[in-house]
């Protein structure tokens, strides 16, 4: 049970870290803007199909690639998206380092499957 309270102590933190305080006030202020919500979920996609497909030697349409250009120009246009956008980022970063050291501790080895 120790590793798990350890756990639950890493939970309260991450909560106190100065990523998750921004993200969480970033996320408050675009909270109840179902316009700007699927815009950003729609970036996402977009960025995830991008990304992908260029790791993977397939690189996205030209009408995914086009959409994803307009989308990130409009939302990084914008303070309160593009501060989302770069403050969830910031957050990711530091869970995936968290993850990192979990996932060496544990001895276990994740890879993507391609």
């Amino acid at each position: 049970m120790h590793a798990l309270d350890s756990a639950r102590l890493l939970a309260k933190d991450i909560r106190e870290t100065e990523e998750y305080r921004e993200y969480a006030a970033c996320k408050e202020r675009i909270e109840g803007e179902e316009g700007i919500k699927a815009l950003i979920k729609e970036f996402k996609r977009l960025q995830m199909t991008v990304q992908m497909g260029a790791a993977l030697g397939h690189p996205a349409g030209s009408d995914d690639q086009n959409r994803f250009q307009q989308l990130s120009s409009l939302l990084f246009g914008d303070e309160r998206t593009s501060s989302f956008i770069m403050a969830e980022m910031r957050l990711q970063r530091m869970m995936a380092e968290i993850f990192s050291i979990l996932q060496e501790a544990s001895g276990i080895e994740m890879e993507m499957p391609v």
